[in-house]
């Protein structure tokens, strides 16, 4: 028996490591809003560039010009085509109460569905929570992709008539990042990572290589567990498939929501992205994906109340390559 003590490796907090069923990530869980307003948005990664802006934190470092760097977010116009409600009850849970789609037929036909009526009048008895089709426009963009994604977008409000009001008064517009959200505020992203395939325990966990006397192999697993219970536990480190997943990052600050891409493009595009011809929000440090994958970002669920505009003294323009 060894004496050396040391932490496991790989960590179990990324749980299931499998691939992701689609590129649209799903979002289960929505900020509380007492202002009527839209509870997240969707747009396309560019790449990444850095900043500089004035630290009003209350760290040692407030009032001091800081740099950071930044993840440029594409954002085109999303299209509300309808709107849903759900009605939550004991017995099997919240369940949608039908569907309220726009009256243009070509919309309905690029998306691929047919029209149907809602199934239920909205009202504030039978519906609890109120939510907007819609879908993103990535044919404004230089990506080279055709198809829309569909999504809903919670509404939030102080009660159910004014989120179904609100929810009414968007249907058939196109929304700009700018209408739902303002810089400064924290957005948790959601996104599927970069594809890695199926690796071995080594890449995947971190485990030590073995020494080539012991077991002739160097990258091999070792012992799965133990006898008794006889199987292997999921905390076992195995080969399988790495990246693919659909991850969220919490408490992404928005750094500036703008439609001037001449302060943003630099000098021959973002590599493998090309030049943003859209909106765009800068949000401070990474986020998960390659460019040209969706992001969804909804407000965020542990942001602090205390939310103010950054002042951005320097945006970077150079060249990515």
């Amino acid at each position: 028996m060894t004496d050396i003590w040391k932490p496991r490796k790989g960590s179990l907090a990324y749980r299931p490591r499998v691939r992701a069923k689609g590129q649209v990530p799903r979002v289960s869980h929505w900020a509380e809003s007492n202002e009527v307003r839209l509870l997240g948005f969707a747009g396309y990664k560019a790449g990444m560039t850095h900043l500089s802006f004035i630290d009003d934190s209350e760290g040692p470092t407030s009032g001091q010009e800081i740099s950071s760097a930044v993840t440029v977010v594409e954002v085109p116009p999303l299209f509300v085509y309808g709107i849903r409600g759900y009605k939550w009850d004991k017995a099997a849970g919240e369940k949608a109460i039908g569907d309220l789609l726009v009256d243009d037929e070509l919309v309905l036909k690029k998306l691929g569905i047919k029209k149907r009526k809602a199934k239920a009048e909205f009202t504030e008895e039978n519906t609890d929570r109120v939510t907007v089709l819609v879908f993103t426009q990535p044919g404004r963009t230089g990506i080279g992709k055709k198809h829309p994604e569909r999504m809903e977008i919670a509404v939030g409000g102080p009660g159910t008539k004014e989120k179904i009001e609100y929810a009414k008064s968007l249907m058939g517009k196109e929304l700009k990042p700018e209408d739902m959200f303002k810089s400064g505020e924290y957005v948790d992203v959601s996104s599927v990572s970069v594809g890695k395939g199926w690796q071995g325990t080594c890449k995947r966990f971190g485990t030590t290589l073995h020494r080539p006397k012991a077991t002739g192999q160097r990258r091999a697993s070792g012992t799965l567990g133990q006898w008794h219970p006889a199987y292997i536990l999921y905390t076992v480190p195995r080969a399988g498939q790495m990246g693919y997943h659909n991850r969220t990052e919490v408490n992404k600050r928005i750094m500036k929501i703008s439609e001037n891409v001449d302060e943003i493009n630099p000098k021959g595009g973002f590599p493998k992205y090309g030049f943003v011809k859209n909106n765009y929000v800068l949000l401070k440090g990474s986020v998960p994906g390659p460019v040209k994958r969706l992001i969804r970002m909804r407000l965020g669920t542990r942001a602090p109340e205390k939310v103010q505009e950054p002042k951005l003294t320097y945006v970077s323009l150079e060249s990515k390559v």
